[in-house]
């Protein structure tokens, strides 16, 4: 099959003028900033601890009462206690081990809440949406058997030991795809949505989970439908309803539980399949802030980039890319965020694109300083992609999705045997399927080498994915998951690898270094060597090899780079010497094994410097999403963006051509 392309992306510059005038006609659309018709409050805007997405939404919803995450640095007090009992505020949740709880409170105390010192932001209680041959394609099949890290033998790679905690709409954990030798693998079932039911509804979870953790024990005439991890424990944390929207409060209930029970079930990976709108600065951001509580605390925290990759036709007459739309959590630097790849059903990935429909980055979440200057984030994201196109995982009983789109169910010729309600498979497409993905990955690893990190484990993630011709960081991060070498990277890792380990100190076992090649389906390819970091791209052997200071707990990658104003560099306080930075977006040219490096830089995204955290982004400060602009915090939302029918129709590259 022949592989599309990108789009030109040669605009003149009268397109630039006619963009930003279409866009200072057209503003921000309603859905952008809620699915409730909005109205204000006074006095809002100049309290920088208060969102500016809260204080714009209560200015056009008129509305005389809030929902509201308040995050604190200390215990309330005093003061601040006496107004948390006022007639007429509730505090709905206390999440104790995030320093947050959930206000519903009048709009009138909002300014008066920020005065507090233990205050250190107040954002929206934001809904959260779901956003469905791959162990073949991904290279997990040929890793089922290595030698124990721990010893001789042989073991199965399969995620034995590691369980992985799905936060999602539910897991109808009577599924075959969950069944173990003697009981259901879906071990620990909890609601937190408030309709105290754990069962699936909406269709999405039991979807998302089997990708994750579904075993091998039905195929049918498309094949196998086994999961990445098709051993491994999953807890199902239901934290979004029978229609497949939740809130911030709800997730936070759900870390807040993890983060106190989490070890106790063995629990080491997280998947978050869901997101919202990413208007605050991931510093602030209450979604984000749980994540990084929960990498910090030895989870690793995979989210979905989000499915807004794409206008829809119907708004601008034609199909175009769009940059700039990563969900929330996946805005969080510290968090996995995945996009989706169309692997249009082959198992030779040399055919393989980023779908249409994915989230490309920057990150355009932003915070707002004392002078009134909007400082973006501009992270690159995501950080790899994997499959996710009309991907066939299980079904839930009489679920939304195949209730309303019958032709999502797949014939698995077993409808009339016995228990075939609970043997039922579905098609679903999108980055929430692609996430899971990563998740199953990051648990073999776990399973061959469990002292990794979640740092590195993203590191090896990213470092051994393969870069996708023609598609830039933006599109894919460091490239499309390779399972087969994360986890024979990982499996070479010596124990207790951050434990009293100076910057540089060798991690590998007799500080042999695997060529960075792998094969699958007979075609071999070169990985990416590097990995994305905040504002930059690293590479170097040194990455796998020798021990840096973000890969212990309580570190990010960022936190190894210097950034000046219009320049990256190495902090050799974190990072050793043969780690080199790139601050450039980059774009994979197709050059294989032959090429050092396999990625050159891209014209159209950079001129002068790094994408600046300021949110400068070029030299105009403007964001190019081939030939549609956006000016500084305009996003296109979803009311311009076909993510609504991404999971029932799949990838659409025709406009691609």
């Amino acid at each position: 099959m022949k592989r599309p392309t990108s789009p030109s992306t040669n605009i003149p510059i009268s397109a630039f003028i006619v963009g930003i005038l279409l866009l200072m006609l057209i503003g921000v659309p309603d859905q952008y900033l809620t699915n409730v018709k909005a109205s204000g409050t006074t006095g809002l805007a100049s309290n920088t601890k208060v969102s500016q997405h809260l204080t714009k939404y209560l200015r056009q919803s008129g509305s005389d009462r809030a929902e509201i995450i308040l995050q604190l640095n200390a215990r309330p007090k005093g003061l601040l206690n006496a107004l948390l009992q006022r007639n007429g505020v509730r505090v709905h949740r206390n999440f104790d081990s995030l320093s947050a709880m959930a206000v519903d409170l009048p709009a009138s105390v909002i300014d008066e809440l920020a005065g507090f010192d233990e205050v250190t932001s107040i954002t929206r209680d934001l809904e959260v949406y779901s956003s469905g041959h791959v162990s073949a394609t991904t290279g997990a099949d040929s890793i089922r058997k290595l030698q124990a890290f721990n010893g001789p033998g042989y073991t199965t790679v399969d995620g034995s030991g590691v369980g992985i905690a799905v936060l999602d709409s539910g897991v109808y954990s009577e599924h075959i795809s969950f069944r173990g030798s003697n009981s259901s693998r879906a071990e620990l079932n909890l609601d937190f949505t408030g309709e105290n039911r754990t069962n699936d509804p909406f269709g999405h979870g039991t979807h998302v989970a089997s990708a994750a953790a579904g075993n091998n024990r039905l195929s049918g005439r498309s094949g196998s439908f086994e999961g990445i991890a098709r051993n491994s424990s999953v807890v199902n944390l239901r934290v979004l309803n029978s229609n497949g929207i939740g809130r911030s409060s709800s997730v936070l209930a759900a870390v807040d539980w993890l983060l106190k029970n989490g070890s106790r079930h063995r629990i080491r990976v997280v998947n978050m399949s869901f997101g919202t709108a990413a208007v605050d600065s991931y510093k602030v951001d209450p979604l984000c802030q749980a994540v990084r509580r929960l990498v910090d605390n030895n989870f690793v925290v995979v989210v979905a980039a989000g499915n807004q990759g794409k206008t829809s036709t119907a708004s601008f007459g034609e199909d175009r890319k769009t940059y700039g739309l990563i969900h929330s959590p996946g805005n969080e630097p510290s968090a996995i965020t995945v996009g989706a790849t169309n692997t249009f059903g082959t198992d030779d990935r040399s055919d393989d694109v980023v779908a249409s429909y994915s989230s490309r980055g920057p990150t355009r979440s932003y915070n707002t300083d004392a002078s009134g200057m909007k400082r973006y984030d501009n992270i690159v994201k995501p950080d790899l992609v994997a499959p996710g196109n009309r991907i066939i995982y299980a079904e839930a009983v009489n679920n939304y999705f195949v209730t309303n789109y019958p032709g999502l169910h797949v014939d698995t010729n077993e409808g009339g045997a016995a228990g075939a309600e609970t043997r039922r498979m579905m098609y679903m497409s999108g980055t929430s399927v692609s996430a899971p993905v990563v998740s199953g990955a990051a648990a073999l690893m776990l399973q061959v080498q469990p002292d990794l990190t979640p740092n590195m484990v993203k590191m090896i993630l990213m470092y051994t994915a393969q870069p996708l011709n023609g598609f830039n960081q933006l599109e894919q991060g460091a490239g499309q998951l390779n399972v087969d070498g994360a986890v024979k990277v990982a499996q070479r890792i010596v124990n207790r690898p951050t434990l009293n380990k100076r910057v540089g100190a060798p991690i590998l076992i007799n500080d042999a270094l695997p060529p960075p090649v792998t094969t699958i389906a007979d075609v071999p390819f070169v990985w990416s060597q590097g990995i994305t970091v905040d504002h930059g791209f690293l590479t170097g052997t040194e990455l796998i090899s020798k021990f840096q200071k973000p890969y212990s707990l309580g570190y990010s990658f960022g936190d190894g780079i210097i950034e000046g104003y219009d320049t990256l560099a190495i902090d050799s306080m974190f990072m050793s010497s043969g780690i080199l930075i790139a601050d450039g977006i980059l774009i994979a040219d197709g050059i294989l094994i032959a090429d050092n490096n396999p990625w050159a830089n891209d014209p159209q995204f950079c001129s002068n410097g790094i994408l600046l955290g300021d949110g400068i982004l070029i030299a105009d400060g403007l964001l190019i999403a081939d030939g549609i602009l956006m000016s500084d915090g305009i996003l296109i939302a979803d009311g311009y963006v076909s993510s609504s029918s991404v999971i029932f129709n799949g990838d659409d590259t025709s406009f691609m051509r």
